[in-house]
């Protein structure tokens, strides 16, 4: 089993950031996720969602800052393995501008509304549809944003 760690980031509007992936990767080719990858041997879930999305976008957030929205098991058909997805989120005060997108074709902002038509990978179809509209989605989407540290 494979451990991954990931993460949500929810703008003002309660938009959350997906990336949409491209051809290379082997779990999940050119579908819509989120920000984050496998864990470093050793690394505990929480470091390495703040790890990871700092990797993808540049946006670096405290561990502490995230929030646990769950831990799902998923199969991924791909590579044939059974694998634990650790998934958090935090609120920020950011536009697709502030992320610089380091994997993937693109990494912005999506309309919570519209987020389930796209071509999801299981995780991130899973993920929000217990996510979106959740108290946390409703918490985070108007709370005081994450500081991001520059």
């Amino acid at each position: 089993m494979t451990e991954f760690a990931a993460v949500i980031l929810v703008d003002r509007r309660g938009w959350v950031l997906l990336q949409e992936r491209d051809e290379h990767p082997t779990i999940a080719p050119e579908k819509w996720s989120f920000c984050g990858g496998h864990l470093e041997p050793g690394e505990d879930p929480l470091s390495g969602a703040a790890r990871e999305l700092e990797e993808e976008t540049e946006v670096r957030l405290a561990p502490e800052t995230l929030e646990l929205v769950g831990v799902q098991e998923l199969r991924h058909p791909e590579t044939g393995t059974d694998d634990k997805i650790h998934l958090y989120a935090a609120g920020v005060d950011l536009t697709d501008a502030d992320i610089v997108c380091h994997e993937g074709r693109q990494i912005v902002f999506v309309d919570p509304a519209t987020a389930p038509d796209l071509d999801l990978s299981d995780s991130a179809r899973i993920g929000l549809a217990r996510f979106l509209g959740s108290p946390q989605h409703a918490a985070l989407s108007g709370s005081e944003p994450v500081r991001v540290e520059t």
